[in-house]
Protein backbone atom coordinates (compact mmCIF):
# COMPACT_ATOMS: atom_id res chain seq x y z
CA UNK A 1 0.00 0.00 0.00
CA UNK A 2 2.81 2.39 0.84
CA UNK A 3 4.50 1.65 -2.46
CA UNK A 4 1.26 2.16 -4.35
CA UNK A 5 0.67 5.46 -2.56
CA UNK A 6 4.17 6.55 -3.49
CA UNK A 7 3.60 5.72 -7.13
CA UNK A 8 0.42 7.76 -7.09
CA UNK A 9 2.27 10.92 -6.04
CA UNK A 10 2.44 12.34 -9.54
CA UNK A 11 1.17 15.89 -8.93
CA UNK A 12 3.55 18.78 -8.28
CA UNK A 13 3.24 20.27 -4.81
CA UNK A 14 0.96 23.27 -4.57
CA UNK A 15 2.05 26.61 -3.13
CA UNK A 16 0.13 25.81 0.04
CA UNK A 17 1.92 22.45 0.43
CA UNK A 18 5.30 24.13 -0.09
CA UNK A 19 4.50 26.78 2.52
CA UNK A 20 3.41 24.15 5.05
CA UNK A 21 6.55 22.11 4.36
CA UNK A 22 8.75 25.18 4.83
CA UNK A 23 7.01 26.02 8.12
CA UNK A 24 7.93 22.52 9.32
CA UNK A 25 11.59 23.29 8.61
CA UNK A 26 11.88 21.08 5.53
CA UNK A 27 13.71 22.79 2.66
CA UNK A 28 16.05 21.81 -0.14
CA UNK A 29 19.45 22.05 1.56
CA UNK A 30 22.79 21.09 0.02
CA UNK A 31 25.68 20.47 2.40
CA UNK A 32 28.07 21.09 -0.47
CA UNK A 33 26.78 24.64 -0.95
CA UNK A 34 27.37 25.41 2.73
CA UNK A 35 30.87 23.87 2.63
CA UNK A 36 31.76 25.79 -0.51
CA UNK A 37 30.59 29.14 0.85
CA UNK A 38 32.44 28.51 4.12
CA UNK A 39 35.62 27.59 2.26
CA UNK A 40 35.32 30.65 0.05
CA UNK A 41 34.92 32.87 3.11
CA UNK A 42 37.96 31.29 4.78
CA UNK A 43 40.10 31.82 1.68
CA UNK A 44 38.93 35.42 1.44
CA UNK A 45 39.96 36.07 5.02
CA UNK A 46 43.33 34.43 4.39
CA UNK A 47 43.85 36.69 1.41
CA UNK A 48 42.84 39.84 3.29
CA UNK A 49 44.39 39.13 6.70
CA UNK A 50 47.04 36.61 5.63
CA UNK A 51 50.02 38.89 6.30
CA UNK A 52 48.72 39.85 9.72
CA UNK A 53 48.02 36.23 10.63
CA UNK A 54 51.44 35.13 9.35
CA UNK A 55 53.17 37.85 11.36
CA UNK A 56 51.47 36.86 14.60
CA UNK A 57 52.02 33.15 13.93
CA UNK A 58 55.72 33.79 13.29
CA UNK A 59 56.01 35.77 16.50
CA UNK A 60 54.36 32.98 18.47
CA UNK A 61 56.62 30.33 16.93
CA UNK A 62 59.76 32.42 17.50
CA UNK A 63 58.75 33.08 21.10
CA UNK A 64 57.92 29.41 21.69
CA UNK A 65 61.16 28.02 20.21
CA UNK A 66 63.41 30.67 21.78
CA UNK A 67 61.92 30.37 25.26
CA UNK A 68 61.49 26.61 25.31
CA UNK A 69 65.04 25.99 26.58
CA UNK A 70 65.36 28.56 29.34
CA UNK A 71 61.85 29.46 30.54
CA UNK A 72 60.71 27.47 33.56
CA UNK A 73 56.99 27.24 34.32
CA UNK A 74 56.10 28.49 37.78
CA UNK A 75 52.94 29.56 39.54
CA UNK A 76 53.71 33.19 38.81
CA UNK A 77 54.42 33.00 35.07
CA UNK A 78 52.07 30.27 33.86
CA UNK A 79 48.98 32.48 33.85
CA UNK A 80 50.54 35.32 31.81
CA UNK A 81 51.96 32.72 29.41
CA UNK A 82 48.55 31.10 28.92
CA UNK A 83 46.92 34.50 28.40
CA UNK A 84 49.56 35.41 25.82
CA UNK A 85 48.92 32.26 23.78
CA UNK A 86 45.15 32.66 24.15
CA UNK A 87 45.28 36.26 22.89
CA UNK A 88 47.47 35.36 19.92
CA UNK A 89 45.24 32.44 18.94
CA UNK A 90 42.17 34.69 19.05
CA UNK A 91 43.92 37.30 16.88
CA UNK A 92 45.03 34.69 14.36
CA UNK A 93 41.72 32.78 14.12
CA UNK A 94 39.14 35.55 14.69
CA UNK A 95 38.90 36.69 11.02
CA UNK A 96 38.44 33.15 9.73
CA UNK A 97 36.10 31.96 12.49
CA UNK A 98 33.80 34.97 12.24
CA UNK A 99 33.72 34.76 8.43
CA UNK A 100 32.98 31.02 8.56
CA UNK A 101 30.08 31.53 10.98
CA UNK A 102 28.52 34.30 8.88
CA UNK A 103 29.07 32.32 5.67
CA UNK A 104 27.25 29.29 7.07
CA UNK A 105 24.25 31.43 8.02
CA UNK A 106 24.28 33.19 4.64
CA UNK A 107 24.42 29.87 2.75
CA UNK A 108 21.37 28.60 4.61
CA UNK A 109 19.43 31.82 3.96
CA UNK A 110 20.33 31.79 0.26
CA UNK A 111 19.19 28.19 -0.20
CA UNK A 112 15.94 28.77 1.68
CA UNK A 113 15.20 32.01 -0.15
CA UNK A 114 14.97 33.83 3.17
CA UNK A 115 15.05 33.24 6.92
CA UNK A 116 13.15 30.11 7.95
CA UNK A 117 12.56 29.62 11.68
CA UNK A 118 10.93 26.41 12.83
CA UNK A 119 11.05 24.34 16.01
CA UNK A 120 9.53 21.33 14.27
CA UNK A 121 12.88 19.61 13.53
CA UNK A 122 13.61 19.69 17.29
CA UNK A 123 10.41 17.82 18.13
CA UNK A 124 10.85 14.09 18.95
CA UNK A 125 9.94 11.78 16.07
CA UNK A 126 9.54 8.20 17.29
CA UNK A 127 9.21 6.90 13.74
CA UNK A 128 12.94 7.53 13.32
CA UNK A 129 13.61 5.08 16.16
CA UNK A 130 11.96 2.27 14.22
CA UNK A 131 14.53 -0.28 12.95
CA UNK A 132 12.61 -0.72 9.70
CA UNK A 133 12.51 3.00 8.92
CA UNK A 134 16.17 3.28 9.91
CA UNK A 135 17.04 0.40 7.60
CA UNK A 136 15.10 2.10 4.81
CA UNK A 137 16.97 5.36 5.31
CA UNK A 138 20.31 3.54 5.47
CA UNK A 139 19.86 1.86 2.10
CA UNK A 140 17.58 4.43 0.50
CA UNK A 141 18.25 6.38 -2.67
CA UNK A 142 19.37 9.46 -0.75
CA UNK A 143 21.84 7.54 1.42
CA UNK A 144 23.36 5.78 -1.58
CA UNK A 145 23.73 9.10 -3.38
CA UNK A 146 25.36 10.70 -0.31
CA UNK A 147 27.78 7.75 0.00
CA UNK A 148 28.73 7.95 -3.66
CA UNK A 149 29.18 11.72 -3.42
CA UNK A 150 31.39 11.45 -0.32
CA UNK A 151 33.58 8.76 -1.88
CA UNK A 152 33.95 10.77 -5.08
CA UNK A 153 34.81 13.92 -3.15
CA UNK A 154 37.40 12.10 -1.00
CA UNK A 155 39.03 10.59 -4.06
CA UNK A 156 39.25 13.89 -5.95
CA UNK A 157 40.43 15.87 -2.92
CA UNK A 158 43.05 13.21 -2.19
CA UNK A 159 44.24 13.33 -5.79
CA UNK A 160 44.46 17.14 -5.68
CA UNK A 161 46.49 16.97 -2.46
CA UNK A 162 48.81 14.46 -4.12
CA UNK A 163 49.35 16.71 -7.14
CA UNK A 164 50.04 19.78 -4.99
CA UNK A 165 52.53 17.92 -2.76
CA UNK A 166 54.30 16.41 -5.75
CA UNK A 167 54.66 19.85 -7.33
CA UNK A 168 56.34 21.15 -4.14
CA UNK A 169 58.29 18.00 -3.30
CA UNK A 170 61.63 19.42 -4.44
CA UNK A 171 61.28 22.31 -1.97
CA UNK A 172 60.76 20.13 1.12
CA UNK A 173 64.45 19.21 1.77
CA UNK A 174 65.44 22.88 1.56
CA UNK A 175 63.11 23.78 4.45
CA UNK A 176 65.58 22.36 6.97
CA UNK A 177 67.90 25.27 6.16
CA UNK A 178 65.16 27.94 6.36
CA UNK A 179 64.10 30.09 9.28
CA UNK A 180 60.87 29.84 11.20
CA UNK A 181 59.18 32.69 9.31
CA UNK A 182 60.09 31.16 5.94
CA UNK A 183 58.76 27.77 7.00
CA UNK A 184 55.51 29.38 8.14
CA UNK A 185 55.23 31.23 4.84
CA UNK A 186 55.79 27.99 2.88
CA UNK A 187 53.10 26.20 4.90
CA UNK A 188 50.60 29.02 4.42
CA UNK A 189 51.35 29.20 0.68
CA UNK A 190 50.82 25.46 0.33
CA UNK A 191 47.59 25.63 2.29
CA UNK A 192 46.17 28.45 0.18
CA UNK A 193 47.17 26.71 -3.03
CA UNK A 194 45.59 23.47 -1.89
CA UNK A 195 42.38 25.17 -0.78
CA UNK A 196 42.14 27.06 -4.07
CA UNK A 197 42.05 23.84 -6.10
CA UNK A 198 39.69 22.23 -3.61
CA UNK A 199 37.42 25.28 -3.92
CA UNK A 200 37.18 24.81 -7.69
CA UNK A 201 36.13 21.22 -7.06
CA UNK A 202 33.63 22.26 -4.41
CA UNK A 203 32.01 24.82 -6.70
CA UNK A 204 31.28 22.14 -9.30
CA UNK A 205 30.04 19.67 -6.68
CA UNK A 206 27.90 22.32 -4.97
CA UNK A 207 26.13 23.28 -8.20
CA UNK A 208 25.41 19.65 -9.06
CA UNK A 209 24.38 18.71 -5.52
CA UNK A 210 22.06 21.71 -5.10
CA UNK A 211 20.26 20.80 -8.34
CA UNK A 212 19.98 17.21 -7.09
CA UNK A 213 18.68 18.29 -3.68
CA UNK A 214 16.07 20.56 -5.30
CA UNK A 215 14.92 17.67 -7.49
CA UNK A 216 14.71 15.12 -4.66
CA UNK A 217 12.95 17.63 -2.41
CA UNK A 218 10.35 18.40 -5.09
CA UNK A 219 9.83 14.67 -5.62
CA UNK A 220 9.45 14.03 -1.88
CA UNK A 221 6.63 16.58 -1.47
CA UNK A 222 4.64 15.58 -4.54
CA UNK A 223 0.94 15.05 -3.92
CA UNK A 224 -1.59 12.44 -4.92
CA UNK A 225 -4.59 13.41 -7.01
CA UNK A 226 -6.79 12.92 -3.95
CA UNK A 227 -4.62 15.27 -1.88
CA UNK A 228 -4.94 17.91 -4.59
CA UNK A 229 -8.72 17.51 -4.56
CA UNK A 230 -8.87 17.67 -0.76
CA UNK A 231 -6.72 20.80 -0.69
CA UNK A 232 -8.89 22.40 -3.35
CA UNK A 233 -11.94 21.64 -1.22
CA UNK A 234 -10.30 23.23 1.81
CA UNK A 235 -9.26 26.39 -0.03
CA UNK A 236 -12.07 26.82 -2.55
CA UNK A 237 -14.84 24.91 -0.82
CA UNK A 238 -16.51 21.61 -1.67
CA UNK A 239 -17.97 21.87 -5.22
CA UNK A 240 -21.08 19.95 -4.16
CA UNK A 241 -21.65 22.26 -1.21
CA UNK A 242 -21.09 25.31 -3.40
CA UNK A 243 -23.56 23.91 -5.92
CA UNK A 244 -26.16 23.39 -3.22
CA UNK A 245 -25.59 26.95 -2.00
CA UNK A 246 -26.00 28.32 -5.52
CA UNK A 247 -29.15 26.26 -5.97
CA UNK A 248 -30.59 27.57 -2.72
CA UNK A 249 -29.70 31.14 -3.68
CA UNK A 250 -31.27 30.68 -7.10
CA UNK A 251 -34.42 29.25 -5.53
CA UNK A 252 -34.72 32.21 -3.16
CA UNK A 253 -34.08 34.66 -5.99
CA UNK A 254 -36.67 32.93 -8.14
CA UNK A 255 -39.19 33.01 -5.29
CA UNK A 256 -38.69 36.75 -4.84
CA UNK A 257 -38.95 37.22 -8.59
CA UNK A 258 -42.26 35.36 -8.74
CA UNK A 259 -43.59 37.51 -5.90
CA UNK A 260 -42.96 40.57 -8.07
CA UNK A 261 -44.87 39.26 -11.10
CA UNK A 262 -48.31 40.31 -9.75
CA UNK A 263 -46.96 43.87 -9.42
CA UNK A 264 -45.92 44.00 -13.10
CA UNK A 265 -47.79 46.12 -15.65
CA UNK A 266 -47.21 43.74 -18.55
CA UNK A 267 -45.55 40.44 -19.45
CA UNK A 268 -43.92 40.25 -22.89
CA UNK A 269 -43.62 36.71 -24.30
CA UNK A 270 -41.96 34.80 -27.12
CA UNK A 271 -44.79 33.44 -26.89
CA UNK A 272 -44.03 30.17 -25.04
CA UNK A 273 -40.27 29.99 -24.54
CA UNK A 274 -39.56 33.40 -23.00
CA UNK A 275 -41.39 35.73 -20.61
CA UNK A 276 -40.31 39.18 -19.39
CA UNK A 277 -42.34 41.04 -16.75
CA UNK A 278 -42.08 44.85 -16.79
CA UNK A 279 -43.24 47.36 -14.20
CA UNK A 280 -43.42 51.16 -14.33
CA UNK A 281 -44.27 53.68 -11.64
CA UNK A 282 -44.00 57.17 -13.12
CA UNK A 283 -43.70 58.77 -9.67
CA UNK A 284 -40.80 56.62 -8.45
CA UNK A 285 -39.10 55.31 -11.63
CA UNK A 286 -37.18 57.17 -14.29
CA UNK A 287 -37.83 54.34 -16.76
CA UNK A 288 -39.69 51.01 -16.87
CA UNK A 289 -37.89 48.18 -15.04
CA UNK A 290 -37.72 44.40 -15.50
CA UNK A 291 -39.03 42.68 -12.37
CA UNK A 292 -39.00 39.06 -13.60
CA UNK A 293 -37.96 37.01 -16.59
CA UNK A 294 -37.15 33.47 -17.53
CA UNK A 295 -37.26 30.75 -20.13
CA UNK A 296 -38.92 27.36 -20.42
CA UNK A 297 -40.54 26.25 -17.18
CA UNK A 298 -39.82 29.59 -15.49
CA UNK A 299 -41.47 31.46 -18.38
CA UNK A 300 -44.54 29.23 -18.07
CA UNK A 301 -44.71 29.93 -14.33
CA UNK A 302 -44.50 33.70 -14.96
CA UNK A 303 -47.36 33.51 -17.47
CA UNK A 304 -49.39 31.40 -15.04
CA UNK A 305 -48.99 33.90 -12.20
CA UNK A 306 -49.70 36.81 -14.57
CA UNK A 307 -53.00 35.21 -15.64
CA UNK A 308 -53.95 34.57 -12.00
CA UNK A 309 -53.45 38.26 -11.18
CA UNK A 310 -54.85 39.66 -14.42
CA UNK A 311 -51.50 41.02 -15.61
CA UNK A 312 -51.71 41.60 -19.39
CA UNK A 313 -49.62 39.28 -21.56
CA UNK A 314 -48.37 40.68 -24.88
CA UNK A 315 -46.68 38.56 -27.52
CA UNK A 316 -43.66 40.24 -29.16
CA UNK A 317 -40.98 37.75 -30.20
CA UNK A 318 -38.16 40.16 -31.25
CA UNK A 319 -38.62 42.40 -28.23
CA UNK A 320 -38.85 39.48 -25.81
CA UNK A 321 -35.61 37.99 -27.18
CA UNK A 322 -33.84 41.36 -27.05
CA UNK A 323 -34.86 42.03 -23.47
CA UNK A 324 -34.00 38.51 -22.31
CA UNK A 325 -30.55 38.46 -23.98
CA UNK A 326 -29.37 41.97 -23.09
CA UNK A 327 -30.87 42.86 -19.69
CA UNK A 328 -31.07 41.40 -16.19
CA UNK A 329 -33.73 41.44 -13.50
CA UNK A 330 -33.86 44.81 -11.77
CA UNK A 331 -32.39 46.73 -14.71
CA UNK A 332 -34.18 49.68 -16.29
CA UNK A 333 -35.16 49.71 -19.94
CA UNK A 334 -32.46 51.46 -22.04
CA UNK A 335 -33.29 54.59 -23.94
CA UNK A 336 -33.21 52.91 -27.35
CA UNK A 337 -36.12 50.66 -26.31
CA UNK A 338 -38.27 53.40 -24.79
CA UNK A 339 -40.47 53.72 -27.89
CA UNK A 340 -41.20 49.99 -28.17
CA UNK A 341 -41.98 49.61 -24.47
CA UNK A 342 -44.00 52.85 -24.43
CA UNK A 343 -46.26 51.56 -27.20
CA UNK A 344 -46.92 48.34 -25.29
CA UNK A 345 -47.54 50.14 -22.00
CA UNK A 346 -49.85 52.64 -23.73
CA UNK A 347 -51.85 49.73 -25.16
CA UNK A 348 -52.02 48.04 -21.75
CA UNK A 349 -52.98 51.20 -19.90
CA UNK A 350 -55.67 51.86 -22.49
CA UNK A 351 -57.15 48.47 -21.72
CA UNK A 352 -57.05 49.27 -17.99
CA UNK A 353 -58.20 52.86 -18.50
CA UNK A 354 -55.02 53.91 -16.69
CA UNK A 355 -53.17 57.13 -17.51
CA UNK A 356 -49.62 56.60 -18.92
Amino acid sequence: MAEDDKEQRTEDASDRKREETTKKGRTAQSKEVGSTVVLLAALSMLYIFGNMMRTHLSEVMVFSFSSATHVQLTETNILPLVMYYFKEVIIILAPIMSAVALAGIAASILQNGGIVFSLNPLMPDFSKVSPMSGFGRLFGKTSVAELFKSMLKMFIVGYICYLVLVSEWVNLPVLSEKGVSEIAWFISKMSVKLMFYVLLLMLALAAADFAFQKYTFSESIKMTKQEVKDEHKDTEGDPMVKQRIRSAQYAMSRKRMMQDVPKADVVITNPTHLAVAISYEKDSMAAPKIVAMGSGHVAAKIREIAKEHNVPIVEDKPLARLLFNTLDIGQSIPEELYRAIAEILAFVYKLKNKVF
